[in-house]
């Protein structure tokens, strides 16, 4: 586990280039990403060059977790998870959903990057903080980074070593911000970084000169005794007044019916909609779904399709290219009029809207939902929610509630829809307008939280249940 005291301290760079390097020496490597996040999670995939799995015990039961982890792990696998935020950062007083909980979890050892600008010997008592704060969480080795020179690295390796018995396995400077930009509170997706594959490189050839690997390799050989198995850990629960917090009961694998041909699932991914778990799309294909990848981008009509899944992303980098392909645009709308299912989620709901303005310029999208969205400086919503499932939609049953996370600048500036068209109430989150989420059109939701499929299992199952009515009733009418 790479983890660190806060964000932006430096532990995606560090990551990335050891899990270059290692796959570099003939590793094979594991990727992961604790916490919800689907930029850095692309960038330590591009760098191990296979899929990188996310570990969320809020958005997923424990058990749940150890099994993605574990599901995901080849025999002779080193897996490398980089945790988010600080260490200890959790929702609650005890740390629940932490870096930290994680690495108890599922037993692993923890290497600490440490930010060292201007600061010596203090260094060395953080660590000591972080080594009794919980005696169970395994830190097992030090990384300094933004160290100043020879004499700096000189200091906290000898303070940190003296006083904390904890070795100092590297010691990194400043990597050029331009490997590595950074917008959004994080870096920029690979999609959109023309030199994704360079910036690795450079991140792996300073790993390689300034990391110990031989000592990073010795760490995760350890076995570390875990003080708590899934069984014991019960999931986090958000009181909502009901008696069905965790229940997200509705169509099941049995609920597929005789057909068993697959059903055409379009999802649209390219450098404006890239934001998608892993786990969701194996849940649709699992569920009985094949997945068709489609770019309003580049696409001119759509293929033949019986659903629709729209992603995260950032459309707003692409608004005039998104804009220009009206006949992406006005294909979706007239499906849509027609009882089409689409299920759309942040930078999705966006295009589904009738226009994104930027900079005074109003650049027109789908038009399903009566819906114009602007943009502010600073985050709209950026969290995990909890959804409670208040009106009838074709994804979810009334009364469950949902766990997710959000994370958009955009803002509804203009919005000419009913409120029963909100199918959620926002027990916890921002969401679409005045705590709630999820707007309804005929088979059309669209919200601003993200789902993970371990969390909402009957998701993948209802979209392909969706599809495949729509399958028997147009048998693959396209436009």
């Amino acid at each position: 586990m790479i983890a660190a005291l806060r964000g932006g301290s430096g532990k995606t760079v560090l990551s990335i280039g050891l899990i270059a390097a290692l796959k570099g020496l003939g590793h094979s490597i594991a990727p992961f990403k604790k916490g919800p996040d689907y930029i850095d999670a692309g960038w330590l995939a591009l760098a191990a060059d296979r899929p990188c799995y996310n570990l969320d015990t809020f958005l997923c039961h424990p058990n749940d977790v150890i099994h993605s982890f574990c599901d995901h792990i080849r025999p002779d696998d080193l897996a490398v998870i980089e945790g988010n935020r600080g260490l200890f950062d959790g929702i609650d007083l005890i740390g629940e959903t932490s870096t930290a909980e994680l690495a108890k979890l599922i037993g692993a050892p923890v290497i600490l990057c440490l930010d060292c600008t201007k600061s010596t010997r203090t260094v060395a008592a953080t660590v000591m903080g972080c080594l009794h704060f919980d005696a169970d969480v395994a830190i097992r080795g030090v990384v300094l980074n933004r160290v100043a020179g020879p004499r700096h690295e000189r200091i906290l390796r000898t303070s940190i070593e003296h006083h904390c018995g904890v070795p100092v396995i590297g010691a990194i400077g400043k990597l050029k911000k331009k490997d590595f930009p950074e917008r959004h509170m994080g870096l920029v997706p690979t999609h959109e970084h023309q030199w994704a594959q360079k910036a690795v490189g450079a991140a792996a050839k300073v790993i390689k000169g300034s990391v110990d690997l031989d000592a990073v390799l010795k760490i995760a050989r350890e076995k570390i005794i875990q003080t708590k198995t899934a069984s014991q850990i019960k999931p986090t629960v958000i009181s909502t007044g009901t008696d069905n917090q965790q229940s997200t009961k509705g169509i099941k694998s049995t609920d597929r019916g005789s057909d068993s041909s697959p059903v055409r699932i379009g999802i649209v991914k390219d450098s404006a909609f890239q934001f998608y778990y892993p786990d969701n799309l194996e849940a649709l294909t699992a569920a009985g779904a094949e997945l068709i990848y489609i770019s309003p981008l580049s696409a001119g009509l759509l293929p033949p399709l019986d659903a629709l899944y729209l992603g995260g992303g950032f459309p707003e980098t692409h608004v005039e290219v998104l804009s220009k392909n009206a006949g992406f645009r006005n294909a979706i709308k007239a499906l849509a009029e027609r009882g089409f299912p689409i299920y759309a989620e942040c930078g999705g709901l966006m295009y589904l809207g009738k226009a994104i303005v930027i900079a005074g310029v109003s650049y027109p999208m789908a038009g399903v939902l009566p819906i114009v969205y602007g943009f502010s400086k600073r985050p709209q919503g950026h969290g995990y929610t909890v959804l409670k499932v208040e009106r009838e939609n074709p994804y979810f049953p009334v009364g469950a509630v949902i766990k997710g996370h959000e994370f958009h600048y955009s803002r509804v500036s203009d919005w000419h829809g009913r409120s029963e068209d909100l199918v959620f109430s926002m027990v916890r989150g921002t969401g679409f307008s005045d705590q709630r989420d999820g707007v309804r059109y005929k088979n059309v939701l669209a919200l601003y939280t993200h789902i993970h499929a371990l969390g909402t299992p009957d998701w993948a199952f209802a979209m392909v249940h969706n599809a495949r009515q729509w399958q028997k009733k147009t048998r693959r009418v396209s436009i």
